[in-house]
């Protein structure tokens, strides 16, 4: 399994924990491996855990009645993932995640939150932090979905996940920024105008 030193450097941008601190908060930590493929989580289900990948990439999407994917999110290494209205309404989910890769994770539990801010309460600020910046990733998603171009929404992407664009099947990206594989090509074919 890979090492949680990437989740605590994760942490120590926002706060700063002792070395008790630390081994407590890793001793609530359950770590899984998901195959390649694997879904970690799937429509109806209830999300019990926060997720951060120690390694791999996972993606987060949702499935519409005529079968396509929408995807919401890519989580690579040294992202948290999940369906954060299913965790905080504990309400059946809409969404799956899966692993576009072998990936590593390390998952704590409602439960174990509850415990870690009654026994560490600086966790309630990073998990604040984790919550705000979602919200505000989202938001500027949703913004850009709505008012921007097509190459526009690649380019968010793309500075959103600089380390993927060039890894990731095609069909994930234009998945991600709402657009078919076809026109993406397309798109990504054109001679750049000039100016």
């Amino acid at each position: 399994m890979q090492s949680p030193l990437l989740l605590l450097q994760s942490i120590s941008k926002y706060i700063q924990l002792t070395t008790e601190e630390e081994n407590f908060f890793l001793s609530l930590l359950q770590p899984k491996k998901i195959r390649k493929k694997q879904l970690l989580t799937q429509e109806g289900d209830i999300n019990q855990s926060a997720k951060f990948v120690l390694s791999g990439l996972l993606r987060m999407y949702s499935v519409d009645k005529n079968g396509f994917e929408h995807i919401i999110q890519f989580a690579p290494a040294g992202w948290w993932i999940g369906d954060l209205y299913s965790y905080h309404k504990q309400q059946p989910g809409n969404l799956f995640i899966d692993a576009i890769e072998d990936t590593e994770i390390v998952e704590i539990s409602r439960n174990s939150i509850d415990i870690l801010f009654e026994k560490i309460p600086k966790f309630e600020r990073f998990f604040r932090i984790l919550a705000e910046n979602a919200l505000a990733a989202y938001q500027q998603r949703l913004s850009s979905n709505l008012n921007l171009p097509a190459k526009d929404r690649y380019g968010y992407f793309v500075e959103l996940y600089p380390s993927l664009f060039l890894s990731l099947p095609q069909k994930y990206i234009a998945s991600y920024i709402g657009v078919t594989p076809e026109f993406l090509s397309k798109m990504l074919n054109q001679p750049a105008s000039k100016k």
